[in-house]
């Protein structure tokens, strides 16, 4: 988990220095409403990587320019950790058995808030916080938590797409996890 916290705080160093302070126009102008959607794929961290691999899911959202610079954002959509399947090997005397069992995978329903600020030629910096609604609990018959969202990023839009990565962090109930997401996503004025 350190080696991933200092990863993004090194990707969010490098961006600041690269892009600099010059502030341009961003794809959403001031008193203007876009709409997007997107792809999201990504690597679990935490407890949740003990229970998948991979995550995929879609998400949907809208952002209003505040000013050319700075856009808010309302996110929600379906992420999806597919279950890993465990190998078990069990021998006696005469033979060797081998079973293999798929796990459950998780699902969570994301419903975020959040500030896009633009800080040069579409480049921007992100912030989000939400709740996260887990509706299929890896083990049956398991509670349905709601998590707590805290999700920086940093990513590049233009007039029709947007590509970011982020660090999600889902925590609440005793059982915090988290991924290191990708989204891609197509958007258009309204």
């Amino acid at each position: 988990m350190k080696t991933m916290t200092k990863m993004i705080a090194s990707a969010f160093t490098a961006a600041a220095i690269f892009i600099g302070t010059n502030v341009k126009a961003q794809t959403t102008p001031a008193n203007a409403l876009r709409f997007g959607i997107g792809l999201e794929a990504g690597v679990p961290t935490g407890n949740a990587h003990d229970i998948s691999n991979f995550e995929l899911g879609g998400t949907a959202r809208l952002q209003y320019g505040v000013s050319n610079d700075l856009a808010l954002t309302l996110t929600s959509g379906y992420y999806n950790f597919f279950g890993k399947s465990y190998t078990s090997s069990f021998s006696d005397a005469n033979s060797t058995t081998t079973i293999t069992v798929k796990g459950r995978s998780l699902g969570v329903v994301p419903v975020k808030a959040g500030i896009k600020a633009f800080v040069g030629d579409g480049f921007y910096f992100a912030g989000e916080v939400g709740a996260g609604f887990e509706v299929h609990p890896p083990i049956a018959g398991a509670d349905k938590n709601t998590k707590l969202i805290l999700a920086p990023g940093l990513g590049y839009a233009t007039k029709s797409w947007d590509i970011g990565v982020r660090y999600e962090n889902f925590s609440g109930q005793s059982n915090n996890y988290g991924l290191v997401g990708l989204r891609l996503a197509y958007g258009f004025g309204l």
